[in-house]
């Protein structure tokens, strides 16, 4: 059993996750290093997949270099509520469809006329918006959620997980849908259910560096190895994790940090328990809270400084007053290993400041919160 200490499985973790010094040098070596970026239409102060893509390639990367990979270059897509590298498709897809719940297979059945019109329509017509496509469903999607009645949506939903459609872009934040077959490779396999399986664990460890053997999130994603990996334990922890076999080779490599300000949707700090028992990092997502309840802010920014989370940034963007609003920066002093020094405080302004700037907004500080 490899015995990890906590110092060493935060500097796998960060590594895996490309928040060392050392930058990554294209998007799509970042997606696919991370294996996914989460979608996610809150825009506090930037759409998450774009501040993910910050965080590992600061200046370089662009507003509009995501929608070039998906609609122009078609090396990554979009599928479900992520954004994957191209050539994941066939095993996430291999996945989707082996999950699909018996109830969703029983009305596809019966709509089976509708499923042929939807694909009928898109073949003619496509890329269309699903307001563009007509419902003649035989039998209306019911649910208690906000599916309800949305039978194209869900339709198209669906089909996108049997590899039937595809999202193709969109037209601003409405995604356009297509015949798969215009969207992905021409050479597309789908592998076993088995095989995709272990490929996406090897993948997500890889993303990961180290993971327990499963951990779920809110909506059910795996955030764990899924049995991918090296068995280990790290000092101050319960229980076994799982590390991945490359991350051990580099374990006593020289390690450098910088200071990154964090989605609260990135893969560093996305499994909560994960964040609490490797960094001593508390967080939850306060934007569905009463502000009154707030402890953050509505959507504050976890921060990194080097193999540490200290602290969080509550901050938004004001576009037209053309300001980033930054109304407390919240220092954990637990998690900074005892305190702020005035050094990782500049490194944290500093990487303020170059947010600011390539949101091509000016900063507009309150005073620091006490620290917790």
């Amino acid at each position: 059993m490899v015995r990890l200490s906590r110092e060493q499985a935060r500097r796998i973790a960060v590594r895996a996750q490309l928040l060392d010094a050392r930058r990554p040098w294209a998007l799509v070596e970042v997606v696919d290093e991370l294996t996914l970026l989460q979608l996610d239409p809150t825009a506090a102060i930037a759409p998450s997949a774009d501040l993910v893509c910050w965080s590992r390639l600061g200046e370089a990367y662009e507003h509009s270099d995501l929608r070039d990979a998906l609609e122009r270059e078609r090396s990554l897509v979009e599928l479900g509520s992520f954004v994957r590298p191209m050539d994941d498709v066939g095993p996430v897809l291999a996945v989707e469809a082996h999950g699909l719940h018996p109830s969703a297979r029983d009305w596809l059945a019966t709509n089976a006329r509708f499923r042929a019109d939807v694909l009928a329509v898109l073949d003619e017509r496509g890329p269309l918006t699903v307001a563009e496509v007509p419902d003649t469903s035989q039998q209306p999607w019911q649910s208690s959620g906000w599916t309800n009645d949305k039978s194209v949506d869900r339709m198209l939903t669906l089909l996108n997980r049997l590899g039937e459609v595809a999202v193709s872009g969109r037209r601003g934040k409405l995604r356009t849908w297509d015949l798969a077959e215009r969207v992905y490779p021409a050479d597309l396999v789908l592998p076993s259910y088995a095989e995709a399986q272990a490929l996406l664990d090897r993948r997500r460890l890889g993303a990961l560096g180290i993971a327990r053997d499963t951990s779920r999130g809110n909506t059910g994603e795996e955030l764990g190895a899924g049995g991918a990996g090296v068995p280990c334990t790290v000092d101050g922890t319960e229980g076994t994790w799982r590390v991945d076999p490359d991350a051990l080779t580099g374990l006593d490599a020289p390690f450098a940090g910088r200071t990154a300000l964090l989605s609260p949707y990135d893969r560093l700090v996305y499994d909560r328990q994960r964040a609490l028992d490797l960094f001593d990092f508390e967080y939850v997502l306060e934007m569905y809270k009463p502000a009154a309840q707030r402890r953050w802010g509505h959507f504050a920014l976890p921060i990194l400084h080097a193999d540490r989370l200290v602290g969080k940034l509550d901050a938004k963007a004001d576009r037209k007053k053309g300001v980033l609003r930054v109304n407390a920066v919240h220092e954990d002093a637990a998690s900074a290993g005892g305190t702020w020094d005035p050094g990782l405080a500049d490194h944290v302004e500093a990487e303020i400041d170059a947010l600011a700037a390539w949101l091509g907004l000016e900063v507009t500080r309150g005073s620091p919160s006490p620290t917790r």
